[in-house]
Parts: C-alpha cells; sequence; structure tokens
C-alpha cells in the first residue's frame, strides 16, 4: 500500500523568549510584592522547560518545587491550574491527579499571545487566589492573554 510524503514534514512551534521570560519573573515579584507575599516564581516555554525562576529570600523552600510544577502543568494542556481540580473530577481523566508535577492549585498559567501557548507561569508563596492574581497580573503586564 503506498504512502503519501507530506507536504510539511515539521512546524514553528512559538515560545516565550528569555528576555520577555524574565520580565515577566520580575512583573510577577512586583505583583506578589504589592500583595504582601514572599514567592517562587517559575516560567516555562510552551513545552514545560524552565525559562526564568526566582525564589524571593522568605519564601519556603517547598515553594521552588511548586511553583515549577504549576508552570509544567499550566504548559501542559495549556490550562491554569486553577481549573484543573474541576477538570480532574471526571473519571475519565482522574488519573491525571496521580501524575508527578501535576498541581491543581491555584497560581499556574498558560502564557498566550495570539491564542497560541507560548509559555507559562507558575508562582508559589501565598494562598491559591493571590498567587492565581500574582500570575494574572504579569500575564497582563506584558500584554500576553489570559486564559479564562
Amino acid at each position: 500500500m503506498p504512502f503519501t510524503i507530506p507536504e510539511h514534514t515539521t512546524h514553528n512551534a512559538p515560545s516565550i523568549t528569555r528576555d520577555a521570560a524574565w520580565a515577566l519573573l520580575e512583573a510577577a515579584r512586583a505583583g506578589a510584592r504589592d500583595i504582601g507575599i514572599d514567592v517562587a516564581i517559575a516560567v516555562t516555554d510552551a513545552a514545560g522547560h524552565l525559562k526564568a525562576f526566582e525564589r524571593s529570600d522568605h519564601a519556603p523552600f517547598l515553594t521552588a518545587e511548586v511553583a515549577i510544577d504549576k508552570a509544567w502543568t499550566a504548559a501542559s494542556f495549556g490550562v491554569g491550574t486553577h481549573v484543573w481540580n474541576a477538570i480532574l473530577t471526571d473519571p475519565k481523566v482522574a488519573q491525571l491527579a496521580h501524575r508527578p508535577r501535576m498541581v491543581s492549585v491555584g497560581g499556574g498559567c498558560p502564557i498566550l499571545d495570539g491564542g497560541q501557548v507560548v509559555g507559562a507561569i507558575g508562582i508559589s508563596g501565598g494562598n491559591a487566589q493571590q498567587d492565581q492574581d500574582a500570575a494574572e497580573t504579569a500575564i497582563r503586564a506584558l500584554g500576553f492573554e489570559v486564559r479564562a
């Protein structure tokens, strides 16, 4: 049986730049400071690979891994970590809750540019809503889109 060679065998995948990742980190730091929380902040590319990271001096050590995993989770499906609790109630996908690195607590947001996921940000150190607010503030400050 013959096969057809596709016209295109690769595609370009947009990704956040290093400079934009660090600018997001700085915007998130300012947002967390305004809220009054000490946090760890992680920014990943669209594939969930770490691009920028920072943990404030007084943020608990566990916040470092949680922030990275929040960003990874948000990048994985382009969905914010704050919506994963609802998703995981579906028995068809409930097993995802047992995946290492999966976080279903607010504070991880995909970063969208023109509707495409180009990265993700994860913040840990406050409560789930504070982390979420700081992440969304940073995304908007740089002109990226927040997925509701």
